[in-house]
Parts: structure tokens; C-alpha cells; sequence
């Protein structure tokens, strides 16, 4: 039988201004990813609402985005249809809750949010953390 992939972590903007506030729960999911291997992803129109510079505000940010477990996952074309299918499919507009959900499922269908009424909406199979 083959190793199955490590259960990855898709954060929202949520969870990235909750990392970057210092948030006790945010110290202890990244760093338990770390030290498991799990990978952590953020959807590139994520990072777009949060980040807004490399000063001090956002060392422990940067820092983050630094690591070799991070990846941003980017709007492809592929990835842009699957979004919009489901934006139709659920009725909403948020095509950046619908981008995390997309990336979670192919990151181990676990998210990191503070909108979990949002990504329920969008995929209430996923497993939800709160922030």
C-alpha cells in the first residue's frame, strides 16, 4: 500500500492576519504543520488582501511566506474555471473564498478561515478550522 500525502492546511486571509496579529492558535497550526511536513497553501488573491508591504508590520508575514512548506497557489486558467463553476454552482461571488476552497481540495481538504459560514457554503465537505 502507498503512503498517502501529508493532510495539508489552506489558509484565508482570515488566518493570515490572525498569524501576522500573533494569534496563539496560528503559532501552533503552522508550526505543528512544520513539524509534521504538511504543506501549507495560500491562494495567490489571499495573499493579495493582506499583503501590503515588506515593512515591519509584516515581518512575521514575510517570514511565512519564506518558508520551504508555503506555496502560493496561483490563478491559473484551470484553476480560474473551477473557481468560477463554483461560484455559479453556489450562488456567490466570492471568487477568493471559492479560490481557497479550490486549493484545499488538492491540499489535504483542510481550511484555516475566519469566514466558515462562507467556505461551508462553498464545500461543506471540507474540514473547517476556525480562527
Amino acid at each position: 500500500m502507498g503512503r498517502q500525502a501529508p493532510r495539508g492546511l489552506t489558509f484565508d486571509s482570515g488566518a493570515l492576519v490572525a498569524f501576522e496579529n500573533r494569534d496563539r492558535r496560528m503559532d501552533v497550526l503552522v508550526q505543528r504543520a512544520k513539524d509534521l511536513g504538511r504543506p501549507i497553501v495560500i491562494p495567490a488573491g489571499v495573499l493579495a488582501q493582506v499583503w501590503r508591504g515588506r515593512g515591519p508590520r509584516q515581518a512575521r508575514l514575510a517570514l511565512l511566506l519564506g518558508s520551504e512548506r508555503v506555496s502560493i497557489h496561483d490563478l491559473t486558467r484551470n484553476r480560474a474555471e473551477a473557481v468560477g463553476q463554483l461560484c455559479g454552482r453556489s450562488g456567490t461571488i466570492d471568487v477568493v473564498d471559492a479560490s481557497v476552497v479550490v486549493a484545499a481540495w488538492t491540499n489535504g481538504r483542510v481550511v484555516v478561515t475566519s469566514d466558515q459560514d462562507d467556505i461551508r457554503l462553498l464545500d461543506p465537505s471540507l474540514t473547517v478550522i476556525p480562527v
